[in-house]
């Protein structure tokens, strides 16, 4: 399912991680950086990838995404704090230094008309392959002449009857490694415990029976053949594209097909970005309908409180994993005697079998506090193009209902100062927009306070009456 398209080529030689056999690296891979939707044409965006500062931005001229190393060769100012100027290049903040699409320094306005420096291979930027698919912004990490060989890991069923499916996306910067994302994902036997209430339920919980049906450098594929809800769902097939894409695919007679794609970007250690897709087909149009009628933002609160139903504990568990050995000694570390493990036994061992432990050289750092863990606005809300602009809206209604609800307050003291033959019944109506306007302000508040922090206690421990 993986969709062999990259930039200048149709006709792929090379496999994600490199030509060594016995050795995956990290580097030779498409990681998709950024939903295009939510990227802003007029201006860079950073981004961190495999702790590598790069900044993202629209040149006009070839109506192309681009991406360089975030740093002016000039004096190693951060390219992504400057702007795209006139010219439609990116210019330095510092100096003023203008960078074309694919690096060439074009303006060095220093120095005198004669001058040639901008010739220099010194003054140019680094760029990094990129390529759009399936609305995602994807970069290539590795050396610049893998990219065109090298697939990008995408669904190519989505590319197939397009119209038929509607497509969820979220993402979401988290505090914890690719790796456990990924781990995290694969084990589908958590959901009814750690999502209960949220997207499972503990009454469906019932023996997991996974096998292994094919592996090798490029990952794996699995199937759980009594499937979710106590196999009320039907066959669940699991596939893993090394090092940070996997899918679940689902196909039941209630809800049609179904799939779960989570790829994980990694940023540094101890930190990735999720990008979450949930792609269905359904036997009849009106779920398709109604779903389509959801903004986005709405769904984003509710994917972020699942998000944050494991993302604590997700935190410290790296944690403990690394004190005792980490991948290396995952199989003392980690108590595994069933086979709905096997996924995870599964992950574990091709990162020991390949030498693709991430950041090895890394430790992590000290655990961060919960209030930092459950932090909304800087991990999803300001780069998320739908839930910033919702919550402009949602902040400039909150001071209309301030507005209007003091207005009514004035008209309301003037009547009864000024007029001595009031109308009972319209100054009845008046008097209830009262208490209208401050339950609606409060609604509004809790609201605003969604695309800002996480609730403290998950659904599945809270009361049950």
């Amino acid at each position: 399912m993986i969709t062999n398209t990259v930039e200048n080529s149709q006709n792929t030689s090379l496999s994600a991680g490199g030509t060594d056999p016995e050795y995956f690296d990290w580097q030779e891979v498409w990681y998709p950086v950024h939903y295009v939707e939510d990227l802003d044409k007029t201006k860079p965006t950073p981004f961190t990838l495999l702790e590598r500062d790069i900044v993202i931005w629209w040149e006009e001229k070839n109506h192309q995404w681009r991406v360089f190393e975030d740093q002016c060769p000039h004096r190693l100012a951060p390219l992504s704090q400057g702007r795209i100027n006139e010219a439609g290049c990116l210019e330095c903040p510092y100096h003023g230094w203008a960078f074309s699409g694919r690096g060439n320094c074009e303006i060095i306005p220093q120095q005198k008309e004669e001058g040639k420096a901008e010739k220099s291979s010194r003054a140019t930027v680094k760029s990094l392959p990129t390529k759009v698919c399936q609305d995602i912004l994807f970069v290539y990490a590795g050396k610049v002449e893998n990219a065109a060989q090298t697939p990008i890991p995408t669904v190519d069923v989505l590319d197939e009857s397009s119209n038929e499916w509607v497509c969820l996306n979220t993402f979401r910067d988290l505090p914890y490694d690719a790796l456990t994302l990924m781990e995290n994902v694969l084990d589908s036997s958590h959901i009814p415990y750690t999502h209960h209430r949220s997207v499972g339920n503990r009454a469906n919980v019932s023996p997991v029976e996974l096998e292994v049906v094919e592996s090798g450098k490029w990952g794996f594929k699995g199937v759980w053949e009594e499937g979710p809800r106590k196999g009320t769902l039907g066959r669940q097939e699991t596939t893993f594209i090394a090092p940070a894409m996997m899918w679940h695919d689902l196909t039941s007679k209630q809800f049609g097909r179904t799939l779960t794609v989570v790829y994980a970007t990694p940023i540094r250690k101890g930190e990735c970005r999720l990008f979450a897709r949930f792609p269905f087909k359904f036997s009849s149009p009106f779920p398709k309908f109604f779903i389509q009628l959801s903004p986005r933002w709405y769904s984003h609160i509710g994917q972020n409180g699942v998000l944050e139903d494991d993302q604590i504990f997700l935190h410290h568990q790296e944690r403990y994993l690394e004190a005792k050995g980490g991948s290396a000694n995952f199989s003392k570390a980690f108590y595994l005697p069933t086979k709905a493990d096997l996924f995870v036994f599964e992950l574990r061992s091709w990162v020991n079998k390949y030498n693709a432990q991430l950041f090895p050289n890394a430790t992590l750092s000290p655990a961060l506090s919960s209030e930092i863990l459950l932090d909304r606005y800087h991990s999803h809300t300001k780069k998320c193009s739908s839930c910033r602009n919702a919550l402009k809206n949602l902040q400039r209604i909150k001071i209309g209902v301030i507005i209007a609800t003091s207005v009514m307050l004035t008209i309301i003291l003037l009547l009864l100062l000024i007029l001595e033959d009031l109308n009972i019944i319209g100054m009845i109506f008046m008097i209830l927009s009262l208490p209208l306007g401050v339950v609606s302000w409060l609604w509004l508040n809790q609201l605003e306070k969604q695309f800002y922090q996480g609730r403290e206690i998950p659904p599945r421990n809270l009361p049950d009456n």
